[in-house]
C-alpha cells in the first residue's frame, strides 16, 4: 500500500508531503496506481520548481519500499495551489481504487 502523509504548517498551510509504499495492485512496471502517484509528485515538484521562487526539498529511494519526499521550508499561495492540487489528484486514486491501494493522512 502508498501512505501519502501531508505535512502542514503550524498555521495550517501544506508544506509538503511523505509517500511510502507500493500500491502491489498490479507488477513492477504495470501497476498504475504507483504510476498515477509518481506522476503527480513529481508533477508537484516539477511544478513549484518552474511556477515560483519557492526553494523545495525533495528526497527519493525507489529501492526501499518506494519512498518520496518534498518539504518547502517556506511556502507562497502559489506553492499551497499546487500542494492542494497534488492532494486532490491523490483523494480522486484513493476513492477510485480504494484504501487499500493508497491511503491518504493528514
Amino acid at each position: 500500500m502508498i501512505t501519502v502523509n501531508i505535512i502542514k504548517l503550524q498555521n495550517g498551510r501544506i508544506c509538503g508531503f511523505v509517500i511510502d509504499g507500493h500500491a502491489e495492485y498490479d507488477e513492477k512496471g504495470s501497476d498504475i496506481i504507483c504510476a498515477a502517484v509518481s506522476t503527480l509528485a513529481i508533477n508537484t515538484a516539477n511544478s513549484i520548481e518552474e511556477f515560483t521562487n519557492d526553494i523545495i526539498n525533495v528526497s527519493i529511494d525507489e529501492e526501499e519500499g518506494g519512498h518520496l519526499s518534498l518539504l518547502l521550508p517556506e511556502v507562497s499561495d502559489d506553492s499551497e495551489l499546487l500542494l492542494k492540487a497534488f492532494v486532490l489528484g491523490i483523494k480522486n486514486i484513493e476513492a477510485e481504487y480504494g484504501n487499500q491501494y493508497v491511503t491518504l493522512v493528514f
